[in-house]
Parts: structure tokens; C-alpha cells; sequence
């Protein structure tokens, strides 16, 4: 009983050191294939400078809110268009639309 306790032991200890060794080259190549490339470097700097050209704009935007008021052009057009649905106002759809489209095309009145 012995003898086949110590072969078990010797059994189990080569059992042991094989597992060890092959744990090692499975660390050695899950740590091999965890390197950076080129392609992901590239990536990397043009989404950094997407990200600052984009901050870049936002804060120009915010700067620059532009006019904020109607311009006198566009509020005497936008009088005139009311003034004409008015004068416009018994006519059909179909009659309302056809008379714009007319005024559109002569130039008596824009966009």
C-alpha cells in the first residue's frame, strides 16, 4: 500500500508540474497578443483631433449665437405674406395656392 501511495504522490506531482508549465505558455501568449499596433495608434490621434475639432466648434457656436431679431427685410416680407392670405382669404386652397405660385414666378413677391 505504500509503494502505491508514493507512485500516486509521484503521480500527482508530475500531473502538477505539467499544469504549471503549460499555465505559463498560455500567460506568456494571452500577454504576447496584447500589444498596441500602428492602426490602433492611428485611430486613437484622429479621434482625439475629431474630439477637439468638435469642442472647437461648439465653443464657436456658442460665441457667435448670431441675431437673434428678425431682420426689416424679412418682416416686411413676412407682413406682406399675411396681408396676402388675408386679401386671399375666400379663395380656395387650390385658388390660394395657384395665385402665390403666379406672384412667385413674376417676381412680385419672394421666398
Amino acid at each position: 500500500m505504500t509503494v502505491e501511495l508514493v507512485d500516486a504522490m509521484e503521480r500527482l506531482i508530475e500531473s502538477v508540474e505539467r499544469l504549471e508549465g503549460s499555465m505559463g505558455e498560455r500567460v506568456e501568449k494571452i500577454t504576447a497578443t496584447v500589444e498596441s499596433n500602428e492602426r490602433e495608434t492611428e485611430l486613437l490621434r484622429r479621434l482625439e483631433e475629431a474630439e477637439a475639432r468638435i469642442a472647437e466648434l461648439s465653443a464657436a457656436a456658442m460665441t457667435s449665437a448670431g441675431r437673434k431679431t428678425v431682420g426689416a427685410m424679412v418682416a416686411k416680407s413676412e407682413e406682406k405674406s399675411g396681408a396676402l392670405d388675408a386679401a386671399l382669404a375666400h379663395l380656395s386652397v387650390e385658388q390660394r395656392i395657384a395665385v402665390k405660385a403666379e406672384l412667385l414666378r413674376s417676381g412680385a413677391i419672394a421666398v
